[in-house]
């Protein structure tokens, strides 16, 4: 299976769902949206830790590790019995699929949590197909701060870290590439996209299809992620890259926060994305005047902030866990006769 599969590799909010639909596009290439099949295999106990789960997770990855080493074939073995249960789930997705098209030859998996696993999933799948698409992290961030925390980036930074989190893990992965990858900037994507296009199907191995650019031509069920803002247009449009700058020149308390994270990020690892320190600030400096983003509000965006709402509510006051242990009350009841 893993010769007919190909994942995206991403932070939250660098345009990997733009990519998703515009490879999916091709008439060889059948994606879902975010599956999610990987990360829940990595953090079983052998190769990463499960901080919290029900049952007892360290004496479970103690017993993993006890009963992998007794294997004929110790890791290997291991890493077998998972890639047959991944198999089966892309290869029957993909089965039924080639039923509607027989043109369909591979499967593409977008899920951006991956890059925060990626030690595991080169050993899972070391043949598969690698795409590893990066963005200004200030970008990132900013989009992931306006789409999900209404601009606040302090509440954003507090819940998920994304520069410091994906910047070094994905640097590692393109310094000591242990799979085939191919890498992509966004910024190149939205601009050129017919010529990155055609590097990638190149990469691929299948016949360009310069249409692809036009994605709309190709429908995709919604799931995880947010396919939103991509269904506004029918291709890729350049313009707004830089809108952080704009942000975090009329905001100082956005701007230290940004220096902050950044200050956190090596030079070697910023470079593997693309950027030395100074390059990376470069359009703040020409920044002043413009917009600053808006804050998103969709169906994706609002399940978000209700989620954190709750969690919010969970974690703080008294009075706000017995708000949501009500709230949770009335959802049982209301759903009690559909379980």
């Amino acid at each position: 299976m893993q010769d007919q599969l190909i994942f995206v590799v991403s932070p939250p909010r660098a345009g990997s769902t733009l990519l998703q639909r515009m490879l999916g596009a091709h008439p060889a290439i059948f994606t879902h949206p975010e599956p999610h099949l990987i990360t829940p295999l990595a953090h079983l106990g052998f190769h990463d830790r499960v901080d919290a789960a029900p049952y007892d997770h360290i004496n479970a990855a103690e017993a993993i590790r006890s009963f992998v080493e007794e294997l004929p074939n110790g890791e290997a073995d291991y890493l077998d019995a998972l890639r047959a249960y991944a198999d089966t789930m892309y290869g029957r997705m993909l089965a039924q699929a080639q039923q509607q098209d027989p043109k369909l030859q591979l499967f593409l998996d977008k899920t951006p949590a991956y890059a925060l696993v990626l030690p595991f999933l080169a050993k899972l799948y070391p043949t598969a197909k690698y795409v590893v698409l990066t963005r200004h992290p200030l970008a990132v961030f900013s989009s992931y701060a306006n789409s999900f925390y209404a601009g606040d980036w302090e509440a954003a930074h507090s819940f998920n870290p994304v520069v410091e989190r994906y910047v070094p893990a994905m640097a590692r992965f393109l310094e000591e590439r242990p799979v085939a990858l191919t890498q992509i900037a966004y910024e190149h994507m939205v601009a050129e996209p017919e010529i990155a296009l055609e590097r990638l199907f190149a990469y691929l191995g299948i016949e360009n299809d310069p249409d692809a650019v036009n994605y709309q031509k190709s429908d995709m069920k919604e799931g995880m992620g947010d396919p939103i803002s991509v269904q506004k247009r029918s291709r890729p449009e350049a313009g707004g890259e830089h809108k952080w700058a704009e942000e975090l020149a009329a905001d100082p308390k956005k701007l230290a926060l940004a220096e902050r994270m950044i200050g956190k990020v090596s030079d070697e690892h910023l470079a593997a994305w693309g950027y030395t320190r100074e390059s990376l600030w470069a359009p703040l400096a020409e920044a002043g005047g413009g917009k600053a983003p808006k804050s998103v509000l969709n169906k994706y965006t609002f399940q978000r902030r209700v989620m954190l709402a709750l969690r919010k509510g969970v974690n703080g006051t008294s009075g706000g866990q017995a708000a949501v242990r009500r709230l949770r009350y009335y959802c049982d009841v209301i759903l009690r006769d559909q379980l």
